[in-house]
């Protein structure tokens, strides 16, 4: 079966392309780009991909006006139907502000836009994008936010934790997010959320392939299924 997905293209993204690029050189298969003022996503999607990038100009919060767009109620109901989606960095803020994860991205803690590589440990491997890494595993994947800081409160951070929501966490300190979160998992664990890109990590030419993984994992056990 051919892996099919969709990239959405917010205005202000600025990582599609490199998102695109990603899943066509693991899957084999280019993706579908998605406006965001499209009504409608492409039927038989296997993946739905929301790239980073500073969406209408982070106006109001981050991602709050690309949580809004018309394309995103599909998005809402794809993910409600079990389709995996992946928001990397602005899609995480989109992700939080569309309420398929709980929390809020906050601004950095030092004030300052991060852009470096990051150390991750991976704190679940049984979700369809995590279970290509082994729990307690160090990984290595870049980071370029001003508005990473993961909050949430003390009973939504515990049932995270105690249910195995809780993806991929910083090894060192980055940006202050609480608990040293950097990506989370929704109930049915087909939504993940990170700060960190994947995407700029799958060949050697990036330095490092720890991103590789994931897209390997997901697309492997959606062909599959």
């Amino acid at each position: 079966m051919a892996f099919r997905s969709a990239v959405i293209t917010f205005p202000g993204s600025n990582c599609d392309r490199d998102m695109a690029v990603a899943l066509e050189n693991v899957s084999g298969t280019a993706p579908i780009r998605v406006w965001h003022g499209d009504a409608a996503l492409p039927d038989g999607l296997d993946f739905i991909a929301l790239p980073g990038g500073f969406s209408y100009g982070d106006y109001l919060r981050s991602g709050a006006m690309a949580a809004r767009s018309p394309i995103m109620q599909a998005v809402v109901e794809a993910a409600g139907r079990g389709v995996p989606v992946l928001g990397v960095c602005n899609g995480f803020q989109v992700l939080t502000e569309a309420q398929l994860l709980p929390g809020a991205l906050m601004r950095n803690a030092g004030q300052t836009f991060i852009c470096r590589e990051v150390a991750l440990i991976v704190e679940n491997d049984s979700s369809i994008f995590t279970g290509g890494y082994r729990k307690g595993q160090t990984i290595r994947i870049p980071v370029a936010h001003h508005d990473g800081n993961y909050f949430a409160s003390d009973d939504v951070l515990d049932r995270l934790e105690g249910e195995g929501q809780v993806a991929f966490r910083y090894a060192e300190k980055c940006n202050g997010s609480r608990r040293d979160i950097a990506g989370v998992l929704n109930e049915q664990g087909n939504v993940l959320g990170m700060m960190p890109h994947p995407e700029r990590a799958v060949e050697t030419i990036h330095n490092g392939t720890d991103g590789r993984a994931l897209f390997e994992n997901a697309i492997k056990g959606l062909v599959a299924a």
